[in-house]
């Protein structure tokens, strides 16, 4: 892949760049690419646990079982035309884009101006990050939600709407009922827990999120709502929230205010674009969490070929791959990057074959190798297992997540044709 490619001949040269980087990190903000900042429309700050995910328990918090109200009274007024995905975001009040910037943008808005938009253009276009002011529009093709012809995607959204709202009709009255309340009340629970918090608190948002996972979970029998799953809406949610306002920083804002027709949109978008997610990975979440485990293992195989060094650290140390692997599986690194850092990535995931299952294991073992003079410096299995669950990403941006990609795609690249690379 072109883009990958150029992206990986400039990858020796930034990594021996990082160090000072990091040491002048303030002082290149400053002066940082828009489309930097443009990503950032999510929370800068980043909340980690430091006990593994998949240990957690549902029973500290069991007075916690509040139910929301369904129907609210907000003013019905129409929604913008979403004919183009565009409209709104072509007027945001954003810091004016650098020309390299504005030029990926019109090639962006060429493409999806045609009357059939060439998917496979698109996947290109999009691996080494989408303008926010498209990226609605691009997840929506990228995912498979909507048609590559022009015309017939607003008669899509609106079936795929009305579908959804049909089926919060038809279920979401059975939260309650003892076969589901167990169910209804993990997602209440685990709501409150999610990144950025501040967005996730609004009642309106624990309101959208409740009924998009518990419709998910109902409909979804074979693995049902698991933990992790309901981090999965939000980068869907703030991006297709970002369709419609003009604010930065999306955790800051009061999205009761929007009218109830667009919050309706947003809500189902996110719902399908989530489900076609799930569809790829869904063996994560059925009993045991299979998909997990065997990705965890192959992490580990994979590491101990590319770097033996970090491996045998670990291993000496006693610290196991799924003390803090599985949550990197389980949220999709969601917990270990700030929330536009996993916007960014996803742009790349949806571009890519599997991104979300095949690719992820590799951007997983780039992630873990790019802290090795960190873990080999670490002599005592309580700190490493810290570190290795509260990695120092908070000021990542673009330029760190492009570092990790394009390492990524180099050992995919290497061991495409060599599956015996996880056998030791």
């Amino acid at each position: 892949m072109e883009t990958a490619h150029r992206v990986i001949e400039n990858h020796s040269k930034l990594q021996e760049q990082h160090k000072f980087q990091e040491e002048h990190l303030q002082e290149e903000k400053q002066v940082e690419s828009v489309e930097l900042t443009s990503i950032a429309c999510g929370d800068n700050r980043l909340v980690k646990s430091i006990s593994e995910g998949h240990t957690s328990s549902s029973s500290d918090n069991a007075s916690e079982n509040t139910s929301m109200q369904r129907s609210q009274s907000l003013p019905q007024t129409s929604a913008p035309p979403l004919v183009s995905g565009m409209a709104d975001c072509n007027t945001s009040v954003t810091p004016a884009l650098t020309e390299r910037e504005a030029s990926r943008l019109d090639k962006f808005k060429l493409l999806l101006a045609g009357p059939n938009t060439d998917l496979e253009e698109l996947r290109k276009l999009s691996w080494s990050g989408i303008p926010k002011r498209v990226r609605p529009i691009a997840w929506k093709l990228l995912s498979g939600y909507l048609p590559a012809n022009v015309d017939r995607r607003e008669s899509t959204l609106q079936r795929k709407r009305k579908e959804y709202f049909a089926f919060v009709e038809q279920y979401y009255d059975s939260r309650n009922d003892e076969n589901h309340q167990d169910t209804y009340r993990q997602i209440h629970i685990d709501i409150p827990r999610m990144s950025p918090e501040v967005l996730s608190l609004q009642p309106k948002v624990t309101e959208i999120f409740e009924r998009i996972l518990f419709i998910w979970a109902i409909r979804h029998p074979a693995s049902g709502y698991v933990q992790g799953i309901n981090d999965l809406v939000t980068p869907f949610f703030v991006v297709f929230i970002c369709e419609y306002i003009e604010e930065e920083e999306v955790e800051n804002f009061d999205v009761s205010s929007l009218p109830e027709e667009v919050l309706q949109n947003i809500e189902a978008d996110s719902y399908w674009c989530m489900s076609k997610l799930l569809d790829g990975i869904q063996d994560n979440y059925t009993f045991a969490q299979p998909g997990i485990q065997k990705k965890v293992k192959m992490l580990e195989e994979l590491v101990s070929r590319i770097d033996e060094q970090v491996h045998r650290h670990l291993d000496q140390h006693e610290v196991k791959y799924l003390q803090f692997a599985f949550r990197w599986m389980n949220n999709l690194l969601m917990r270990e990057v700030p929330l536009r850092c996993t916007i960014r990535l996803w742009d790349t995931y949806q571009s890519e074959p599997e991104g979300f299952s095949h690719f992820h294991l590799y951007v997983c073992a780039a992630f873990l190798v790019r802290w090795r003079k960190e873990i080999l410096e670490e002599k005592d299995f309580q700190e490493l297992l810290i570190f290795l669950q509260n990695l120092p990403t908070v000021h990542w941006g673009n330029e760190e997540i492009s570092v990790l990609l394009a390492e990524a795609y180099r050992l995919k690249f290497a061991f495409a044709d060599a599956p015996n690379h996880y056998k030791k």
